[in-house]
């Protein structure tokens, strides 16, 4: 979210910003608003202070025992205070427009993001290692298979039973495949804790709207996300006693059905991003507790409403998934430097796994909402013959912590001024299960469990098909 007030001082450079964004100028009709809720504040105050000076008065015409003059003024702060709700109510209004609007304005990249309007316009950083069959790996694979053959075919990977339970984009794993998946996660949360020196936390899977706007889900991704009723909210049927007497039309019964639900509604969170980064929400922190660092390996929960027809095979698409999560927060003049941190740290994670991948700097048109800029980590998947995306880096810079009110002071004491947040997958589990799966599969379907994953699996060290 945005500072009016860096609008108005920069509106050139914002407006530059959003047009990289594929964005009409916006900063004359923001600019607007805000004159109209300046306009409405300048009038509130006039009054609020006519009103003082005539109580004054009022007390003079009184000592002198003007009668007259007395009730005339009287009169004249009544007539004041009727109007004062109108115009706090057009304050209110003229703000709510204005915050409405910002809200649903997405972050300004930085000058070094590369332009273009999808991802065909982002740029190779660097790459990693070989592709298995270019090292020796994949002995006799003559056409590897893909994560969902491979798991079907060993009986532990069952999305017919997954649909029969949720429906589609579920999946159910099984015997040693399930314990692959939990190691990975393990593994993983042990790495960025022990070894990157983040701290594990645990978080709630359910948040209420604030949270969720925080990091700026809302408004935009609305129909993304799944919600979550208590039941008291189905006991009180007011809004189907209205319907039935006809006071309201099927239409009307609707929106406010959906306008109650949404205002009391909790979100599933669709990442660990949300909560974690929501822990430094409304506080003043001080300078030497940054920066903060931390990880958490959740469930995550995603409607995925923008995606019908895509990757409805498989795992890499799915409703319900886990994802080890690192969430940064620092000082503004140190996020650069800890959004190159917490690439090293992704990428530690599939090294270990000795997996083949490449960095790329996402481009303008690609990027996420919140992002000033974003490096995704794409493995190679031999089984679909191409690279898939298992990991996102972004630096959001104060464009999350202004929506949280998330702030810190100087060492010498100067502030609050509001931190900056960071953001990255460390990596996503399902997506790694299938990476490894695809690239440690062998001729006769089973698959060799990555050395550095053996200890988290007991000593299997490869997964076949039972007898």
């Amino acid at each position: 979210m945005y500072d009016i007030r860096w609008i108005r001082e920069n509106a050139a450079a914002f407006d530059k910003g959003l047009a990289r964004r594929g964005l009409e100028p916006l900063s004359s009709s923001l600019l607007a608003l805000d004159d109209t809720r300046r306009s409405a504040i300048a009038k509130a105050q006039a009054t609020q202070e006519r009103r003082n000076a005539l109580s004054k008065e009022i007390g003079k015409a009184m000592g002198a025992k003007d009668v007259a003059l007395a009730e005339k003024l009287k009169a004249e702060v009544a007539a004041l205070k009727e109007e004062q709700p109108a115009l706090e109510a057009q304050e209110k209004a003229a703000k709510d427009a204005l915050d409405e609007t910002l809200a649903a304005i997405p972050n300004v990249p930085f000058d070094d993001v590369p332009d273009g309007a999808d991802e065909h316009g982002n740029v190779l950083l660097h790459a990693h290692g070989a592709k298995p069959d270019e090292r020796g790996l994949l002995k006799g694979v003559n056409d590897p298979k893909q994560h969902f053959e491979l798991g079907e075919a060993l009986g532990q990977m069952d999305f017919e039973k997954a649909a029969k339970l949720s429906g589609a984009r579920f999946v159910v794993l099984e015997k040693q495949i399930a314990r692959l998946s939990r190691a990975l996660g393990q593994f993983m949360l042990d790495t960025h804790t022990e070894e990157h020196g983040y701290t594990e936390v645990m978080p709630p899977l359910i948040v209420n709207r604030d949270v969720m706007y925080g990091t700026a889900q809302l408004p935009k991704f609305e129909d993304d996300q799944f919600w979550a009723l208590s039941g008291d909210f189905f006991e009180h049927g007011s809004l189907a006693e209205l319907f039935i007497s006809g006071d309201l039309s099927a239409g009307d019964t609707a929106r406010l059905v959906r306008e109650s639900l949404l205002k009391n509604a909790k979100g599933l969170i669709p990442t660990a991003e949300v909560p974690l980064t929501n822990l430094a929400r409304e506080s003043i922190l001080s300078e030497e507790e940054l920066p903060l660092r931390y990880s958490a390996l959740t469930p995550c929960f995603r409607a995925e409403a923008g995606s019908a027809g895509r990757d409805t095979r498989g795992m890499l698409r799915q409703h319900q998934f886990e994802k080890v999560e690192l969430v940064s927060i620092t000082a503004p003049e140190k996020s650069r430097e800890e959004h190159e941190r917490m690439l090293a740290c992704a990428e530690n994670v599939l090294k270990k796994l000795d997996l083949h991948y490449r960095v790329m700097t996402l481009c303008t048109g690609d990027m996420g909402f919140a992002s000033q800029k974003t490096w995704d980590i794409e493995v190679w998947l031999p089984g679909q013959k191409t690279y898939r995306e298992i990991s996102s880096c972004s630096v959001c810079g104060d464009f999350q912590a202004r929506r949280m009110n998330a702030r810190y002071k100087t060492k010498d004491g100067k502030g609050p001024f509001f931190v900056h947040t960071l953001n990255g997958s460390g990596t996503a589990v399902g997506r790694a299960l299938i990476a490894v799966m695809e690239n440690y599969q062998n001729a006769d379907g089973s698959i060799t469990v990555p050395e550095v994953l053996v200890p988290y699996m007991r000593g299997v060290t490869k997964i076949e098909k039972a007898a």
